[in-house]
């Protein structure tokens, strides 16, 4: 399991933010752990399957624990904008595939990191762009977040068919694991069930096996609240939020030394709607190492909240990252790297 890529919020933090009405990404004390193994001991707060007490659901009607009673419930905390759980989302959207008519009911809860995230036009699309078909929970209030005792995207709940607590995964890999408790689950629930094979998804991983992430740079936040000094540079005219910096008018350019083959942004377009970023590797236009979201102009130009795939494919080794932009409003909120 890649368990050096995770972002964390503490739940006692979390806690903290309902109580005094606070919202999620406004806090001083927010927490960033690293990430540990998780033992038998630390599971959850939750052994039976909490309430779902959310803001609305998306592709389904509300649910009730009550009503998923009979089912196995794989209950997937997410967010649209984490790398992690994008690189989680093709395995769990092949599991409601394959086993939703044999009594897998897929839960995904959508908990905001940034505020932008819980606005319903940003959500909504993020669900759409995602393909995501399962039904959607929105904690917007991270609610069910705290009834759960959760503490990280992405985490997968696994519940059987009694509504009980299988087994809890944090962050990336163990897929096959994960399914084959699915389907033991299954078989349990309706003994002589026949089972599709194992999905090609969790297939092509276990031969494929995990990659390493020994020497990746960290994750790089770079608004106020929780911004590294010394990891990136700034030319031009940039104002510092909490959460983001803002380009306010002119050319604007972030430098980032890095140590990865992949870099992905958390960026914003402004009041236009609209932004275009200019990407550079090491003093020169992207090229091939572009990411998906990259043209072959070296120009990433987008009109959605979200994350964006600015290199891929780059060897593994230290780089220069420079972004080039001119459209007042842009907002960038975090950089995230891999092998």
């Amino acid at each position: 399991m890649n368990t050096s890529r995770r972002r964390f919020f503490a739940t006692a933090v979390m806690t903290m933010a309902a109580s005094q009405s606070i919202p999620a990404g406004n806090l001083g004390s927010l927490l960033r752990r690293l990430a540990r193994p998780i033992g038998p001991g630390a599971a959850s707060a939750a052994r039976d399957l909490p309430a779902f007490t959310v803001e609305r659901w998306v592709n389904s009607t509300p649910l009730t624990a009550d009503m998923l009673r009979g089912k196995v419930v794989l209950v997937d905390f997410w967010e649209y904008t984490c790398v992690n759980w994008i690189r989680t989302s093709p395995y769990v959207k092949a599991w409601h595939r394959d086993y939703a008519d044999r009594g897998l009911v897929v839960v995904g809860v959508h908990a905001p990191e940034f505020e932008f995230g819980k606005r319903a036009e940003n959500i909504d699309r993020g669900i759409r762009d995602h393909r995501l078909t399962y039904p959607v929970a929105l904690d917007n209030d991270f609610a069910t977040w705290r009834a759960f005792g959760n503490d990280a995207w992405p985490t997968k709940y696994l519940f059987d068919a009694r509504g009980t607590l299988v087994k809890r995964w944090v962050g990336e890999g163990s897929y096959s694991d994960i399914e084959a408790e699915i389907r033991r689950r299954l078989v349990a629930a309706s003994p002589g069930t026949t089972l599709p094979p194992i999905t090609p998804e969790a297939t092509a991983f276990a031969t494929r096996g995990e990659l390493s992430y020994a020497g990746i740079t960290d994750e790089t936040y770079v608004g106020a609240e929780r911004r590294e000094p010394g990891t990136f540079t700034l030319e031009g005219h940039w104002q510092s939020s909490r959460q983001y910096l803002e380009l306010q008018n002119g050319t604007g350019k972030i430098v980032l030394p890095f140590t990865a083959g992949e870099v992905n942004v958390v960026m914003r377009p402004g009041a236009s709607g609209k932004a275009a970023v200019a990407v550079v590797l090491d003093g020169k236009p992207v090229g091939e190492a572009r990411g998906a979201d990259v043209g072959s102009d070296g120009v990433v130009r987008f009109d959605r909240s979200g994350m964006f795939r600015l290199v891929a494919r780059a060897p593994r080794g230290n780089h220069v990252l420079t972004l080039v932009a001119s459209d007042p409003g842009l907002q960038l909120y975090v950089f995230t790297f891999g092998p």
